[in-house]
């Protein structure tokens, strides 16, 4: 008699966490990985945006001003599909959980570098150094600008593979992998401008995984 109640007791306790994760309809749930990526990667989609935005205005050289076109087009369009699923699953926009806690606990924690602050989207840029790219003018706003987006890019593939590990929902794993490959091909092009400009990237937040 008593295995058959474990039995049913384990069920029981899968079915809840299915419940807690999937939400009704099999759709996620406030929780899961696929809530937390939508909300954070619209939030750090958003910062690329500004920073594409801020770039542009400035009449930089014409393959700058194409790549932050590419960007403002890109990512905006993503973030309204990020935003659309989570309407669609019947879930908030905005969350009391810190950003990346859907991250943790999953061999892809919050902190993807000694220097990153605990809570804090990986690549994003401070304050600070928004104010510095809007107050940049010429070469040095075009050099600033791309390191910041360089190492946006790498959190933002970061945070995509932490999803590719943690979803098998193949609308997010098709998004995911697509950040993967368009950011990763973005931040080669990105390098190579730097170089055209007798300047490096900032260290890699991506190498101290």
């Amino acid at each position: 008699m008593r295995r058959p109640v474990l039995i049913i007791c384990g069920v029981l306790v899968l079915a809840v966490a299915a419940f807690l994760l999937f939400g009704r309809g099999g759709t996620p749930g406030d929780s899961s990985p696929e809530a937390g990526f939508a909300r954070d990667m619209a939030t750090h989609h958003a910062q690329a945006v500004d920073m594409a935005f801020i770039i542009r205005d400035k009449g930089p050289a014409k393959e700058i001003r194409s790549l932050a076109f590419d960007i403002i087009n890109t990512q905006a369009n993503q973030r309204g599909m990020f935003q659309g699923w989570l309407q669609q699953w019947e879930l908030s926009q905005a969350t009391d959980q810190r950003p990346m806690a859907w991250m943790s606990g999953h061999g892809h924690g919050a902190t993807p570098s000694a220097s990153a602050t605990p809570g804090v989207m990986p690549g994003m840029a401070s304050a600070a150094e928004l104010a510095e790219l809007r107050q940049a003018q010429g070469t040095q706003a075009e050099v600033l600008f791309l390191q910041l987006m360089i190492r946006h890019h790498e959190g933002g593939v970061q945070m995509a593979e932490g999803l590719l590990s943690l979803s098998t929902r193949s609308e997010v794993v098709s998004m995911a992998q697509k950040i993967v490959d368009g950011q990763s091909g973005e931040i080669k092009l990105m390098t190579e401008l730097l170089e055209q400009r007798g300047a490096r990237p900032y260290p890699s937040i991506l190498k101290s995984q």
